[in-house]
């Protein structure tokens, strides 16, 4: 009897929601992240994507807790199970990198760690993707998938209005530099001297890929504000 052929695992976007995770992409120059709500007997099939509050830098996303507690007790009551709409993190790279940062590492380590099974799942500017499975049974495992768009199943039609809408509710863009009198306040009540900067950005910066961090260092440039010209100290 001859081996079979293993089966390559692709995860799939239905055109229409492709077309919305790229639309809420090229709003800015900030990523934006969401779910992928997908199919219930094919959980690699995405039908839609659904943001919720975040905010949002050129270099990172944060969900509000709430607004995702909500979202999942919405998706419940709509008779989904979990793996059909709390497995698949979705977000974006301003950069032409889909390669995840050491921030996104670690949330979705913390986030999605304790899922049977979960990706993480990135789209650059340049549409360039990035997926990796992540099974967190037994031994464990990751493996990195591909991407596509499948046109062979019914999808609906783009929806600008709503989709404005939907990203107008949810995505508040955040200045991820601190202004100098917030800096100062922070420095009083932590006792920082005012020429250290924090060791969580350090960390931050170095796992950056080169087109995230010339991003930074391009926003650093134009914000000359931001820099005390004698010490040449950056205020966060």
């Amino acid at each position: 009897m001859e081996d079979s052929e293993p089966v390559q695992l692709t995860l799939r976007f239905s055109p229409m929601a492709w077309a919305k995770l790229l639309y809420f992409r090229d709003q800015s120059d900030n990523e934006v992240g969401g779910f992928g709500i997908t199919d219930p007997d094919d959980l690699l099939f995405v039908q839609d994507v659904v943001a919720v509050k975040q905010e949002v830098t050129s270099i990172s996303v944060k969900f509000d807790d709430e607004a995702v507690s909500e979202f999942f007790d919405e998706q419940v009551d709509l008779g989904r199970r979990p793996e059909q709409f709390a497995r698949l993190w979705l977000h974006t790279h301003p950069g032409d990198s889909p390669e995840p940062s050491g921030k996104d590492e670690e949330t979705f380590k913390r986030v999605f760690g304790a899922c049977q099974w979960a990706a993480m799942v990135i789209v650059a500017q340049d549409d360039s993707t990035y997926a990796r499975l992540s099974f967190n049974v037994g031994p464990g495992s990751q493996v990195l998938i591909p991407v596509g768009i499948d046109y062979s199943q019914a999808f609906g039609p783009s929806d600008h209005d709503s989709w404005d809408a939907e990203y107008a509710a949810n995505v508040r863009a955040v200045d991820w530099l601190c202004e100098p009198a917030q800096h100062e306040k922070a420095s009083a009540d932590r006792q920082w001297h005012s020429d250290v900067v924090p060791y969580d950005f350090l960390a931050e910066f170095e796992g950056m890929e080169p087109a995230q961090r010339q991003a930074l260092l391009d926003e650093l440039a134009d914000r000359p504000e931001l820099w005390d010209r004698e010490s040449e100290v950056l205020f966060l």
